[in-house]
């Protein structure tokens, strides 16, 4: 049981992969961290199915907090192929842009292990199961957040009208480290490498129509692998499910505001990170990028701040917010663009997107821009 009489410098609501990342940045600070992380009820084990493309940026976060996972749970991904409804292509391998990988695959599961672990040895960090007061209260509950609209936050969502389904699936064929694409009329599909560069098994992620989910869901899984393996072409051969299948609603939303003090009269405030404050499509995989991009900001602009300022000052909670929002809406937007174009069903838009592919592939500085800017490098 923690010390009740023990003062916390942040106290983070949200015990996921971008909270605990947040309490082990701050802890490397020498602020003292309260890690809200209610006993989970307990029930029959399923496999998570749920895999995270991270780019460079993110896994130098993780390295060099001793948690990135290990390579049977990492996947580099050397390449990647996109394809559109007619037959439009775009490419990216990881040898013309001088990197190691375009990015990593992670196994959920493993990652949560890593930073579980490591905040358990954190001796800045105490678990609590309960929120405690703090100076600064970090909110990285999710999309569903109750703290967010406890303090009065509007978050303005876009529901989108697909679902994605996600599951995983062992292929005939070699995967070789590429990660696949398909965007056709009916929905989006992906294809994650996983299980290392010669592995044979994929995280799945398909976003369709939300009137097609259920029959999909319910579908006997010989007429579900025969559909997948007949959108990707056959690319990696014979299909075989290995997974449940899991789905949620999609959606683009983001919060109002980003901070704010917990009242007037108050010297504490509270800060938005992660899916909490922005949803974005998941058909490029940045998801979890932005939420860890927000926890590096910061813990960045906390660790630079005055000696005499407080984690809780709001001119640094400001600069954070002003920051976060202007690299997340170039992101925002292309994602729902992309989304929206990929929707219209009508034969002249399918044309001119079959076009724009064309030409982006074509396109030189800007498909490596583009490639940099997903991997973090700018």
């Amino acid at each position: 049981m923690p010390d009740m009489a023990q003062t916390f410098d942040v106290c983070i609501r949200g015990a996921g992969i971008v909270g605990r990342t947040l309490a082990l940045l701050l802890a490397r600070e020498r602020l003292r961290v309260a890690l809200v992380a209610p006993p989970q009820p307990r029930s029959p084990q399923q496999k998570d199915v749920r895999a995270y493309a991270l780019n460079a940026s993110s896994r130098a976060v993780l390295q060099s907090l001793r948690c990135w996972p290990d390579d049977e749970d990492a996947t580099p991904v050397v390449g990647m192929q996109v394809f559109g409804d007619l037959d439009g292509q775009v490419q990216f391998d990881a040898a013309s842009q001088d990197v190691p990988a375009l990015a990593w695959i992670v196994d959920v599961p493993a990652l949560e292990q890593r930073l579980a672990e490591a905040v358990r040895y954190q001796p800045q960090v105490e678990i609590v199961k309960e929120p405690v007061e703090a100076a600064l209260t970090a909110v990285c509950e999710g999309r569903s957040s109750s703290t967010r609209t406890e303090f009065g936050v509007e978050f303005s969502v876009t529901p989108y009208s697909q679902h994605a389904i996600a599951t995983r699936l062992s292929c005939e064929l070699a995967h070789g480290g590429i990660a696949r694409q398909w965007f056709t009329p009916e929905g989006i599909l992906a294809f994650l490498p996983l299980g290392g560069a010669e592995g044979h098994e994929v995280a799945v992620v398909w976003s369709l129509e939300q009137s097609l989910v259920p029959d999909w869901l319910e579908s006997d899984e010989e007429s579900f692998t025969t559909r997948l393996q007949s959108i990707s072409q056959d690319a990696l051969g014979r299909l075989e499910l290995v997974a449940e299948r899991a789905t949620w609603p999609l959606q683009q939303a983001v919060a109002d505001r980003w901070c704010g003090p917990l009242d007037r009269n108050s010297q504490q405030s509270w800060v938005l990170a992660g899916d909490a404050a922005h949803n974005v499509h998941p058909l490029a995989g940045q998801g979890l990028n932005l939420g860890l991009g927000d926890v590096q900001t910061l813990a960045r602009i906390l660790q630079e701040r005055d000696y005499w300022r407080s984690p809780a000052d709001l001119k640094l909670l400001r600069q954070y917010e002003r920051e976060r929002k202007a690299s997340l809406a170039p992101m925002g937007l292309a994602m729902d663009g992309l989304q929206q174009l990929f929707a219209r069903p009508e034969v002249p838009v399918q044309m001119l997107r079959n076009w724009g592919m064309k030409g982006f592939e074509r396109s030189g500085l800007l498909k490596s821009w583009m490639a940099k800017q997903a991997m973090g490098l700018l």
